[in-house]
């Protein structure tokens, strides 16, 4: 996308070669005072892609905050070519109360593309595609798993979307997750609308964990890279794997769970993947993997119901598993063993007996 010599965002103009802190007014307090979302815009001398880096559109999913803080005041670096928009916050309502959703109870990103004249999550989303997509090529948007999960690092983009499908690869995470995405998730609405995007699934909400920013901060630059917007070399994982069918193992009885796994583990048919205890310490039933995969997520609190899920399962053929088992085991470096490690102690691990 060519652009004029000025962008204007929030009613902010940035030239070419200069950088905007904007304050983005997205509604107003029962006191009439303006409610904001801090943006960051950095705009290279040399014209060329435009990409946006949002985190926190769900308000206590704030790995991704820390990611876009890291990336700023990490390394050094240089955009070279095109513009940046980052947005640390997106839900300021949720941010500020640690909750997930808007002070309304709707969900901000099932509200795309929304509506001028709507209810306060459709105008907000409605700001959103107007002053940040409207402007971009590219997008990432940042997310965590939901309340008592956590997610090991995945990316989730339309794959059929070859702008989409370019950032997937390119941002370096073992496992991408294929699909559209929800009805009115913004990822959706954002590649619909001209501008790829893919989303990060990365740790727990409320937490902003090292092994997750480090897998994040380098997926940005490795984008930023693929895009020649900034100067550098990609940092590929040890295997890619796409992923397009997963499933949920959920509790059939109450009771207490004892793991036998951790978030990014490879399973094989029948393997142990969690015990389940009465209160009073008496085993009541074991679950196994059904098939070959990869563990995509677990939750991380002990107490279950039935029905309630327990482990997210990414589905793997046999070869694919001895394939991508082989390759890890061969890399001299795992770049997700930090995360990996990490996010095994958020759940009781224990051997299979």
């Amino acid at each position: 996308m060519t652009r004029a010599d000025r962008v204007e965002i929030g009613g902010v103009r940035i030239k070419p070669g200069t950088s905007a802190d904007i304050r983005l007014e997205i509604s107003e307090t029962y006191t009439g005072d303006k409610i904001c979302i801090p943006l960051r815009v950095i705009r290279a001398k040399q014209d060329g892609p435009a990409v946006f880096v949002t985190a926190a559109i769900h308000g206590d999913e704030i790995n991704g905050t820390g990611i876009i803080h890291d990336f700023l005041f990490g390394d050094a670096f240089q955009l070279s070519t095109g513009m940046l928009i980052l947005a640390p916050v997106v839900n300021v309502f949720g941010f500020e109360a640690h909750e997930r959703y808007l002070p309304d109870r709707r969900d901000l990103n099932r509200s795309f593309p929304g509506s001028r004249k709507g209810s306060l999550a459709s105008r907000f989303a409605h700001i959103l595609m107007t002053e940040i997509v409207g402007h971009c090529d590219y997008g990432i948007d940042l997310h965590t798993a939901a309340a008592q999960r956590t997610n090991f690092p995945n990316v989730r983009a339309d794959l059929t979307d070859p702008g989409a499908r370019k950032l997937a690869e390119a941002f370096g995470c073992m496992l991408v997750v294929d699909g559209k995405g929800p009805v009115g998730s913004f990822r959706r609405e954002a590649t619909k609308r001209g501008c790829p995007t893919i989303i990060l699934e990365a740790g727990e909400p409320w937490k902003i964990e090292p092994g997750v920013l480090q897998i994040g901060v380098q997926g940005i630059r490795n984008v930023l890279t693929a895009l020649n917007m900034v100067e550098g070399k990609q940092v590929a994982p040890p295997f890619l794997a796409k992923i397009r069918n997963t499933s949920w193992i959920r509790a059939t009885v109450g009771g207490i769970l004892k793991f036998h796994v951790s978030p990014g583990d490879f399973v094989e048919p029948g393997q142990p993947i969690v015990t389940n205890y009465s209160i009073l310490g008496v085993e009541q039933n074991s679950l196994s993997s059904a098939g070959s995969g990869i563990i995509l997520g677990m939750t991380t609190l002990p107490a279950v119901k039935p029905g309630e899920p327990i482990c997210h399962v990414a589905t793997l053929t046999p070869k694919q598993l001895k394939r991508y088992r082989d390759k890890l085991a061969a890399a001299k470096t795992d770049p997700h063993a930090q995360v990996h490690s990490d996010l095994a102690t958020s759940v009781d691990v224990v051997e299979a007996g």
